[in-house]
């Protein structure tokens, strides 16, 4: 057998495998004796029938079996002498099998990339200054105000701005008949402006009872002029509408929230809670910043089989957000071709960030304690001991699970020695930042 590989990339390798003749001439006289003891052939009883006539009638199937018994004994036989380890499943491209003649095939794959980490202290990165912004905690009492207000139907009313209107709904794709949806429900709000363009103005004047059809331009997938423009036509009925009934922002609407008895004590917590969720995401775009910069500092080639589950599972995310608040990804104008295009940079980074930070854990000798869990659990329990013990007690029974969060506490230890060895600059979100 002679084993032939090539370097397609840092990432991807071919492997070109050549079987003698004599080996395929004996697994086909194999093959062929096996069909021959089963087969059966009018005229003949099984184990009976001439081998010409097996041949003539059963090479099809010869062939797929030779080839495959070809391949699960030479090649991962050959990639272990080679020492390639495959990350994906190999495309196979091959000769057509013949009796009296070598049989020829190659395989494609992904294999993890030589990561060779360089610099990784000093790394310049900017962080955001936390600002206290009042305006944002009235900003978000009003959307509490909103998510309290009660929705009271409306007798023979027609639709109009600020109005709640529930529908059922159906569109049609021109040109695409796989992005067609079914009949959905929905709650939309009128003049809110939280799905597609026009969507809403085609309600307006509606009554309870009345159906409509209409086509609109559907949001494109991404944002370059190659994107293709679709058109969906909507059919739409009302089936209720209703006004919002605000609350009244006193100590009546705070005692609703359980451990508040004022407005007063409602603000303190929510100033708490700000400066928190504001201080989180600081945090956060930081660790971007750094990570980028690491990126930035190490060049690195990614396998595409590694990019295309990072956005497969950031889809799946998206599509699971948009459920929680009752919208579909037609609503949203979204299709899965033009998400992959549009956010695939994003996920290459993604990739490549993990990647190094797996590297940054080699190098550093980087490990996990019982101390480590144990704190990482009860940050998982924020305070609650019923459930600390049910995660102590899922992880324990769950491997590959806890393996998964042993990953994420060395990734964390990781960032933390990027984050400890970082310059770091400053910056007034209030004021322009510095190129």
């Amino acid at each position: 057998m002679q084993v032939h590989v090539e370097d397609i990339s840092s990432v991807q390798k071919k492997i070109i495998i050549e079987i003698p003749a004599e080996r395929v001439d004996q697994e086909i006289d194999k093959a062929y004796s096996a069909i021959q003891k089963k087969a059966k052939l009018q005229g003949f009883r099984p184990g009976k029938a001439p081998m010409q006539l097996i041949k003539r009638t059963y090479a099809d199937a010869m062939r797929d079996d030779v080839m495959r018994r070809l391949y699960q004994d030479t090649l991962y036989k050959a990639m272990d002498e080679h020492k390639l380890e495959p990350i994906d499943s190999p495309v196979i491209e091959s000769d057509i099998l013949e009796a009296g003649a070598p049989f020829k095939y190659s395989a494609v794959f992904d294999v993890m990339p030589n990561i060779i980490l360089g610099e990784y202290l000093g790394l310049n990165v900017t962080k955001e200054k936390y600002v206290a912004k009042p305006s944002n905690i009235e900003a978000e009492l009003e959307r509490m105000q909103e998510n309290m207000a009660q929705l009271v139907p409306l007798e023979d009313a027609v639709v109009d701005n600020g109005q709640i209107v529930s529908v059922d709904y159906s569109v049609v794709v021109e040109g695409a008949p796989e992005e067609n949806s079914g009949l959905q429900s929905a709650d939309v709000e009128v003049g809110a402006g939280k799905i597609i363009p026009g969507f809403e103005e085609k309600l307006i004047g509606l009554k309870t009872g009345d159906s409509i059809e209409f086509t609109l331009d559907l949001p494109k997938a991404d944002d370059s002029a190659e994107a293709e423009l679709k058109r969906g036509l909507f059919s739409v009925k009302v089936n209720e509408i209703k006004r919002k009934e605000l609350p009244e922002l006193d100590d009546e609407f705070a005692q609703q929230f359980g451990e508040y008895e004022t407005m007063e004590a409602l603000r303190a917590r929510m100033v708490e809670y700000h400066e928190k969720h504001e201080t989180d995401r600081i945090d956060n775009e930081f660790k971007e910043r750094l990570i980028q910069e690491l990126i930035k500092k190490n060049p690195l080639d990614v396998p595409e089989s590694m990019v295309k589950r990072q956005l497969d599972h950031m889809f799946e995310n998206l599509k699971n957000r948009l459920k929680s608040q009752q919208m579909s990804l037609e609503m949203a104008g979204i299709d899965a071709e033009g998400f992959r295009s549009r956010f695939h940079d994003d996920a290459v980074d993604k990739v490549r960030g993990g990647l190094l930070l797996m590297a940054l854990v080699e190098k550093e000798n980087i490990s996990v304690n019982d101390e480590d869990l144990a704190a990482q659990y009860e940050k998982m329990a924020a305070g609650n001991p019923e459930m600390l013990d049910r995660i102590k007690e899922y992880y324990s029974a769950n491997q590959n699970a806890k393996s998964s969060i042993i990953s994420e506490i060395k990734e964390d230890k990781a960032i933390s020695i990027l984050i400890k060895g970082a310059v770091v600059t400053e910056f007034d979100p209030e004021q322009p930042e510095a190129a």
